[in-house]
């Protein structure tokens, strides 16, 4: 399970930024058919907003589509690395405020300033502490009917029966083998979707929805959760479902990127529209 200063080092200074994070939408065609095909049509009722909040934007993959739909947009990054990217990929507008933070903190938003918070692909890295203080944070951070789209592990909830299993056989190392067949890709093994809800509530908010998901994998190893305020108009008993059709659906994208698409693999910046 990575700590905070683990993901500083990973994606701070290890990782190869040089496609600005295009690589990791390959398996849908690309950027704008995973921004078309799968993020967008899961938060385009909360969009556009008059503030939007993202956490760990990283170089700007999801950024730039969430820049024009937000009258103002703080991105916050614990990598400077990565914040100095989106500065320079975003340098022609003029509504994007920019922060480094210690990897859990918000404290540079005003409290109930925003309408729309949003993750992707990075909080899968973090585990229970660091998304029990963002939960904390939000549940002052967003305005009254604000709402928050998160994209989580749900590693735990497979990792965490094989551990307690392992060790009652007496056979801890057979248990961590098969935890990491179980947890590819680095992500928390500590974080599950029923422990994000159970989180939210405790802070005031209410999970409205989660959608665990098959993120290459046979098993619904991630989760999106939407969260808002209790009382908003978007509150409501959870609607959660298993999703292992997701796999699918990245596969249907790139298919039709294939058939539809330049045929160019993203070596740069995407084009945001």
């Amino acid at each position: 399970m990575p700590s905070i200063d683990e993901n500083i080092e990973e994606w701070g200074s290890r990782h190869d930024w040089s496609r600005q994070g295009a690589d990791w939408s390959d398996p849908w065609g690309g950027t704008d058919y995973l921004w078309w095909g799968t993020v967008h049509p899961r938060i385009m009722r909360f969009l556009p907003a008059a503030h939007v909040l993202e956490i760990a934007p990283g170089y700007g993959r999801i950024t730039q589509f969430l820049q024009p739909r937000a009258t103002r947009l703080t991105i916050v990054d614990l990598n400077e690395r990565c914040i100095t990217a989106c500065r320079e990929r975003f340098a022609g507008v003029d509504n994007v405020d920019y922060h480094v933070n210690d990897g859990r903190s918000l404290a540079m938003v005003a409290d109930d300033s925003v309408d729309f918070a949003f993750s992707f692909d990075s909080l899968v890295h973090a585990d229970a502490g660091v998304i029990e203080a963002y939960l904390a944070q939000l549940a002052s951070k967003l305005r009254p009917e604000g709402i928050a789209f998160l994209h989580h592990s749900n590693a735990g909830s497979h990792a965490l029966p094989v551990r307690r299993w392992a060790r009652l056989a007496r056979v801890p190392a057979l248990g961590e083998r098969v935890n990491q067949r179980l947890n590819r890709n680095w992500r928390s093994d500590d974080m599950t979707a029923e422990r994000f809800s159970a989180l939210a509530n405790g802070f005031g908010l209410r999970c409205v929805s989660q959608e665990s998901v098959n993120w290459l994998s046979r098993l619904p190893n991630d989760c999106f959760s939407t969260v808002t305020r209790a009382g908003s108009r978007w509150d409501r008993p959870t609607r959660a479902v298993r999703n292992l059709g997701f796999m699918a659906e990245m596969r249907r994208l790139r298919q039709t990127a294939e058939l539809y698409g330049d045929g160019r693999r993203e070596a740069g910046y995407d084009s945001g529209t």
